[in-house]
């Protein structure tokens, strides 16, 4: 526009064919990207893109070239990166943020409109989309004019405070996301109190004093993600699912994976299958089960459930099964839908991770963390670059961010086999397809009651893949929906009485096969799930006895207090 535009905006000239022509610049570009695929736009689809890119153009130069704005003035306050008022009052401001919005959905429209296979489909959808919010001129500190007038209102505080986040950020080598000063793990986030009663190089095994004057014989064993730390369960006492678990008088442990360094670059998933998940299992038992016939009740979160299930699966087959049942939360057994994770996955990347830490090595929880951010760029990346940087800003504090930022590790060899044995090749649903501890790995002999709940907003693990784990586990299972994603829709606590969840309806006995079949008839209650899985887990947790007075037993004893030394090593 500054080059082919008259000063005065006389008239679009030459600058409307200039714009006129991005897309079919993008288009090229798209193709370009997408390189050795059958990726192309059906030319009528195409032409009548341009033409309507280039029809809102015009009415947006029309508009522009009124003196006052008029009535025809862009509205942005739909997208809260230009909602601030600054953004309206200031003509060329308001003018760079719909120009940018207008050329953003023109960008989206090409991706949609590619004749490709879905995951490429999906692919150029994801490049798009990390470019177009990078692009956003509220991101440019010349071209937001809230932070311009923030920092004329500061006298330039507001750009020193910036430079000042800019460095620190730097220095540590991640965006800073919420005021970490405020939080320390074991002070105000994991406070549950407990004993760490057990360790090995994996993990370290966390009992939790009970609350209630009688707890069920039958104990409950908690099985995190080793992606993140287990403190996502425990964060503060109010929205703490461990501290739920104890209040309803269950004897519980949780397993607190070490955050891996460099000596521990050579473990593969057998590991944390026998001397992670079965090992934990066994301590449980032996200081808590006894009672009760041996059995255990578990518990399994994203991919903590798949680690929970192969190991489950491997002890049938041994016949040392002595879990009475499991709960899934936001697991995938069945990988035919990955959701957006799946952009990242394909043949060459996975062969990639194999050749360099299949063998062994770390894939840091930088680079992890990183990449699960990318999937939401404007919230978890964009956000706190203009907040931090362009406005000089301290983001408020919010415990779950601050486990966020608290990344982990993972050994190489268990990252590059588990990318290709379930997210490329889909093999852990398929009875024998794959060796797990030595043993041919089938989740479908597992006829335990299981609880399976799943996120209906989840872009991790898409609500229908989690209902997938009904038609592959044999025994009773119990499918409840929350409502929102991954985390928020788990950490949903009972006491604030928020969103709502889906069941079976009354009186059904057979899940049916297709999930969409299984919401159409679902019946919606308000309020936290936790209150439904509590119902569910009294049944399966045996008779009420006494409380141990005592953590462990003589085989075990307490080594420290919760939450221990492994959680709080960080990346």
């Amino acid at each position: 526009m500054d080059r082919e535009a008259s000063p005065s905006f006389a008239g679009p000239g030459s600058a409307s064919i200039a714009w006129a022509e991005m897309p079919q610049r993008w288009s090229a570009l798209l193709g370009e990207a997408a390189k050795g695929t059958s990726v192309q736009i059906e030319p009528e689809r195409l032409r009548k893109l341009q033409q309507r890119y280039l029809d809102e153009f015009r009415q947006l130069w029309a508009s522009l070239l009124q003196s006052d704005g008029g009535q025809e003035a862009p509205k942005l306050d739909a997208d809260r990166r230009f909602s601030h008022g600054a953004w309206g009052e200031n003509r060329v401001s308001r003018y760079t943020a719909a120009l940018y919005l207008l050329g953003a959905r023109a960008l989206f429209d090409l991706a949609d409109s590619v004749q490709a296979d879905e995951p490429t489909r999906q692919r150029l959808r994801f490049a798009v989309q990390q470019w177009v919010d990078a692009a956003a001129p509220s991101n440019f500190l010349a071209l937001n004019p809230e932070a311009l007038a923030k920092a004329v209102q500061t006298n330039g505080e507001s750009l020193r405070a910036g430079m000042d986040n800019w460095l620190r950020d730097l220095k540590q080598g991640r965006l800073t996301q919420t005021d970490e000063s405020v939080f320390e793990v074991g002070r105000n986030v994991a406070t549950t109190e407990g004993q760490v009663i057990f360790e090995n190089a994996l993990f370290q095994l966390i009992e939790y004093a009970p609350l209630t004057p009688t707890v069920h014989a039958r104990p409950l064993l908690i099985v995190p993600p080793f992606i993140n730390k287990y403190y996502i369960l425990d964060l503060q006492p109010d929205n703490s699912l461990v501290r739920f678990a104890v209040e309803q008088g269950h004897r519980t442990f949780v397993v607190s994976w070490r955050n891996p360094d460099a000596s521990m670059g050579h473990l593969t998933w057998d590991d944390y299958v026998q001397d992670g998940a079965i090992q934990a299992m066994t301590v449980v038992r032996d200081v808590a089960a006894g009672k009760s016939g041996g059995s255990i009740n578990t518990l399994g979160f994203c991919v903590g459930g798949t680690l929970l299930a192969n190991a489950l699966a491997v002890q049938q087959t041994r016949g040392e099964s002595f879990a009475h049942s499991a709960t899934l939360l936001t697991t995938m057994l069945d990988f035919s839908d990955t959701g957006v994770l799946g952009v990242y996955i394909d043949e060459a990347s996975v062969a990639m991770r194999e050749a360099t830490l299949g063998q062994g090595g770390l894939m840091t929880g930088r680079e992890l963390a990183s990449a699960f951010s990318s999937l939401r760029p404007n919230d978890l990346v964009w956000n706190y670059v203009v907040g931090n940087y362009l406005k000089g800003e301290t983001p408020p504090p919010f415990d779950l961010l601050y486990w966020n930022s608290d990344s982990t590790n993972l050994p190489g060899p268990l990252f590059a086999w588990y990318l290709r044995n379930t997210y490329l090749e889909n093999k852990m649903r398929q009875p024998g397809a794959l060796t797990v501890a030595g043993l041919p790995l089938n989740l479908q002999a597992l006829k335990l009651p299981t609880y399976v709940y799943a996120s209906r907003e989840d872009h991790i693990v898409p609500w229908q893949t989690a209902y997938e784990t009904t038609r592959i586990l044999s025994g009773p299972t119990r499918f409840v929906l929350g409502a929102s994603g991954h985390i928020a829709g788990v950490i949903n606590p009972a006491k604030r009485n928020k969103r709502s969840f889906w069941t079976s309806p009354s009186g059904q006995r057979k899940l049916p096969p297709k999930a969409q079949d299984w919401l159409d008839a679902a019946s919606e209650h308000p309020g936290s799930w936790w209150t439904d899985w509590a119902q569910w887990l009294d049944s399966q947790a045996g008779p009420q006895i006494a409380a141990p007075k005592k953590p462990g037993n003589a085989r075990h004893k307490p080594i420290e207090p919760a939450p221990g030394r492994y959680v709080k090593v960080r990346s």
